[in-house]
């Protein structure tokens, strides 16, 4: 369950209340009048199921609440209740296959920020990656895998492209190009250093790497983990299963690819630049379109079990 906090204005307030108890969803509904001061208006507090939540919120924006008012969402650890159960046995779906829309886009949207922090990661993870691949240590291409931040943007690309929110199309891909072009002049700068400190040498990027020139080196299965990748990522952001993101990231090798291609355009070494760059752009392309594929689905999905719930409904009131 959810729980739903509203500041109605006074004018809409009526209708805000006729939307939550028209919802077999909600349950626990309390109006306080006048208890918000700015924005101004009465405090309107319920308990939504979570497969009945997107819905509902979309009715509330539609009466423009958010524009005078607010809309608040929060998750709720423990409810003993048994309208409640009833709320969520009677809403459409299952919880564990639910998705809030809006959450979905919040969430990713915030990631889509061309901020210091985010170049940084981006700029430390492909540094690490570079290590990695020099010495083919796979260790350390895991590790970068799990500190770069360009999951976050790719999600949200799949998100606009979905939602066709032009704007976070363009904040996604902004984000996507001005970082891995920062993470890669960096890392050559990087590389230079090092070589210069004698730490590693053109030799150790060209000699035998059974453990990381699969990185680049791509092909078809290239493209099928990557799209998996996505799918997988979107489907654990979308549902809040975010224990399997973790596993997501240490499958996508887009930080690896552009380290290789970093260190490779240091050395002069062009054919290996030339597939991990092609193999950067493959995983790009394959995850943003896993991720509209899921998206997709579960739009359609839903929309599928709301018109069943609302003929169910209809036909019993018959």
């Amino acid at each position: 369950m959810q729980h739903l906090r509203i500041i109605a204005p006074a004018d809409l307030v009526d209708r805000v209340l006729t939307t939550l108890e028209d919802s077999v969803a909600t349950t626990n509904i309390v109006r306080i009048p006048k208890a918000a001061s700015r924005p101004p208006g009465d405090l309107v507090l319920c308990d939504v199921a979570r497969e009945g939540l997107s819905t509902l919120l979309d009715r509330l924006q539609q009466l423009g609440v958010q524009h005078e008012g607010s809309i608040s969402v929060d998750d709720i650890g423990v409810e003993i209740s048994d309208a409640a159960r009833r709320a969520s046995r009677a809403a459409p779906g299952h919880a564990a296959d639910a998705v809030v829309w809006q959450e979905i886009e919040q969430r990713t949207h915030e990631e889509t920020s061309l901020s210091p922090t985010f170049l940084t990661f981006m700029s430390v993870a492909t540094m690490i990656a570079a290590i990695g691949v020099v010495f083919d240590e796979p260790i350390l291409i895991v590790g970068a895998m799990v500190v770069g931040p360009d999951f976050g943007p790719l999600a949200a690309l799949s998100v606009g492209l979905v939602r066709w929110r032009r704007r976070m199309i363009a904040q996604s891909v902004l984000a996507l190009a001005v970082g891995f072009a920062v993470a890669i002049v960096v890392t050559i700068l990087f590389t230079l250093v090092l070589t210069a400190l004698h730490l590693m040498s053109p030799a150790d990027l060209l000699h035998s790497r059974p453990l990381t020139d699969f990185i680049w080196r791509p092909n078809v299965l290239s493209w099928v983990v990557g799209f998996l990748a996505g799918v997988a990522g979107l489907l654990s952001l979308s549902t809040a299963k975010s224990g399997a993101l973790i596993g997501v990231l240490i499958s996508v090798t887009t930080v690896p690819a552009a380290a290789n291609a970093a260190v490779a355009l240091a050395y002069g070494a062009t054919e290996q630049s030339v597939g991990a760059l092609i193999q950067l752009v493959i995983n790009l392309a394959a995850i943003t379109l896993g991720g509209v594929a899921t998206l997709v689905a579960q739009r359609v999905n839903q929309r599928r079990r709301t018109a069943e719930a609302s003929a169910g409904q209809q036909h019993g009131t018959a």
